[in-house]
């Protein structure tokens, strides 16, 4: 099958089941972010990767991080109407002000559970790693954004988000993992 082709079969998809694509979506794109990090930016080898921790990821993809995302996406596009340069710097700040830091929160909360940590640990996790990750979010977020708002339909936002998150989510898994 051709990348055309895929890509029509996406679309299909998306149009008959859009909740359920996009969620598959982001849980195997952040699947996809791990391993990434395990083997380009830790450099664990084969032998050496963690597959319950890619499965971790995969699953905040599915029922975290895809309902909550897609969720937030729509309830945005509600709230601010439209598609110009103004309701989209409107939506990003929106975004980057309102749902960021408490989703950032969340996600790292939610991770260092998984990871077993109690909670006193995970306490101090948060305050050791929160700000950093907040502050590399404001790097590379705002102006993905901006475009993701004034370009793309609701129904593409999660994807494209997803896309470019899979660097971002190599970086929040590694950042996740760091004991």
């Amino acid at each position: 099958m051709t990348v055309a082709g895929i890509w029509r079969a996406y679309q299909a998809l998306m149009v008959k089941k859009p909740w359920t694509v996009q969620i598959i979506t982001a849980g195997s794109l952040m699947g996809v972010g791990d391993i990434i990090s395990q083997q380009l930016v830790e450099r664990r080898g084969l032998t050496k990767h963690s597959i319950r921790r890619t499965t971790k990821m995969m699953s905040m993809g599915f029922f975290f991080v895809g309902p909550v995302v897609g969720g937030w996406y729509r309830v945005l596009d509600r709230f601010v109407i439209g598609m110009t340069k103004s309701t989209a710097l409107k939506k990003m700040l929106m975004d980057q002000v309102c749902f960021a830091p408490c989703f950032l929160g969340a996600f790292l909360g939610i991770y260092g559970a998984l990871n077993g940590l109690t909670v006193d640990e995970n306490l101090v996790k948060l305050k050791r790693d929160y700000m950093d990750a907040l502050i590399s979010n404001y790097y590379l977020w705002p102006a993905v954004q901006i475009a993701n708002f004034y370009f793309i339909p609701l129904h593409h936002r999660l994807a494209v988000v997803q896309i470019v998150a899979v660097a971002w989510n190599s970086y929040l898994s590694w950042k996740a993992n760091k004991m």
